[in-house]
């Protein structure tokens, strides 16, 4: 049985009561992931995810509300005064990989992300915390968000073309909704790739992602007979795409911008010359300014393939997020307390550059924002088949002692921490500055 705690109680106290409460719910977090595991869904499509999130807010008796861009799930547990609040966040969507061993046998849907245990590690640092909210001078705000992976979109594009949302990616979205307007600092974690030497890495940083729906129209006729009578398409495409490939040397090392293409339709038959072809364009980078750059850089070169042969090319250019550098003072809080928990050497502190994306970026350019990543538990290589999480202790439990505890440091003794950590993380965007920049590089374009 837990002993009572005064109402002085320090920070030590309070995370050895919301540790020893995580412990006790070790098994109710491990059965969450698991079950979260077993039944993947891809973004803006996770309601059967969300309602797992609603049972688990309920059995806490937390109020709560739903259908936030679509499927989002927000709660609030409140503190002694409300000077700040922290919101955790857990993503509620899978990737789509159909050969993976626990694909969902309809959609393809699989959790070869590991976002299962972040909602389990959400609710349990939000089942640590509620123990010690009395004591805490702000408020946690447990936020399931929906569709971090930049995937399956044109369907989400009917979605912005019907009305039912703007943007493409979750975190984005509920920004534009404003649902987080009264978060003041983030929290999220996320799984990593195995074999690597140490339990957690923080302060790494992310790319941005920008993604042009390309088709080129052309006119058709026959191959054979009269080639000449038509406007070949695909050759409009190739020579768009190589275009593309000699722009490579005017991007800056620094900027680790990174273009990836995807012929999607190529023409109906090869006896026809090709009256229409559609292209898929990615672009990553490491500022907003060089994504802008590249994205110039990339409608040249379609512009430039389109003129050479006469034909016509619309671009449909969507941001799917923006760069993420963590926040450094909230880095340092989190990484003490993983230095606490689980020992020096199980900490890389300063993991670098990854080359993926996440919209924790958009997010990050409104408020403090830290994602530390758990490497132990996980097996094979993210987004992969073989991609499983093996231990839901070492990644979901140990999560949500690490979030809890992090939390606390933040929010006790008048939230002093959080206060100097909002201070010290300068200047932020408001969310009206945030959704200008987003809307000025959406943009539709058509050449010829």
């Amino acid at each position: 049985m837990q002993k009572t705690l005064t109402t002085n109680a320090t920070h030590t106290e309070l995370k050895a009561m919301a540790i020893a409460t995580i412990d006790e719910q070790t098994n109710r977090i491990v059965e969450l992931s698991r079950e979260i595991q077993r039944n993947p869904e891809v973004g803006f499509r996770e309601h059967g995810t969300a309602q797992r999130l609603v049972e688990q807010l309920e059995h806490m008796g937390l109020d709560y509300r739903t259908g936030l861009a679509r499927t989002g799930v927000k709660a609030r547990m409140r503190g002694r005064s409300d000077r700040f609040t922290v919101a955790i966040l857990g993503e509620l969507d899978s990737v789509i990989t159909p050969d993976h061993p626990l694909a969902d046998p309809d959609t393809g849907a699989a959790h070869a992300c590991g976002h299962h245990i972040e909602i389990a590690a959400m609710i349990g640092a939000a089942l640590g915390l509620q123990a010690v909210m009395e004591h805490l001078d702000g408020d946690v705000v447990l936020f399931g968000v929906p569709a971090e992976e930049l995937i399956d979109v044109d369907w989400r594009l009917s979605l912005r073309d019907a009305g039912e949302l703007e943007f493409v990616c979750g975190k984005p979205e509920l920004i534009r909704l404003g649902e987080f307007d009264d978060i003041d600092l983030g929290m999220i974690t996320h799984p990593g790739t195995s074999g690597q030497e140490s339990l957690f890495e923080m302060d790494h940083s992310w790319l941005g992602a920008i993604l042009k729906k390309v088709r080129f129209h052309g006119l058709t006729a026959h191959a054979g007979e009269n080639p000449h009578e038509g406007i070949n398409a695909l050759k409009a495409l190739t020579l768009a795409m190589t275009a593309i490939d000699s722009q490579q040397e005017t991007y800056r090392d620094e900027d680790s911008i990174r273009v990836s293409q995807l012929v999607v339709n190529s023409g109906d038959m090869v006896s026809t010359i090709p009256g229409t072809t559609d292209l898929e364009v990615m672009i990553r980078g490491r500022s907003v300014e060089a994504m802008q750059d590249a994205s110039a850089k990339i409608d040249r070169s379609m512009h430039a393939g389109a003129i050479a042969v006469g034909a016509r090319v619309e671009i449909d250019t969507v941001v799917g997020c923006f760069p993420f550098a963590q926040d450094e003072p909230l880095v340092e809080v989190v990484d003490a307390n993983a230095r606490t928990l689980f020992g020096d050497s199980e900490i890389d502190s300063h993991a670098g550059a990854h080359g993926a994306s996440t919209d924790s970026g958009d997010l990050q350019m409104l408020m403090p924002m830290v994602l530390p990543i758990v490497r132990s538990g996980c097996d094979g290589l993210i987004h992969s088949k073989d991609y499983q999480i093996d231990d839901h202790v070492l990644t979901a439990v140990n999560n949500a002692k690490l979030l809890a505890s992090s939390v606390i440091d933040l929010l006790c003794d008048g939230a002093a921490n959080a206060a100097s950590v909002i201070d010290r993380s300068g200047p932020k965007l408001t969310r009206d500055e945030y959704l200008t920049i987003r809307r000025s590089m959406e943009t539709k374009k058509t050449f010829g």
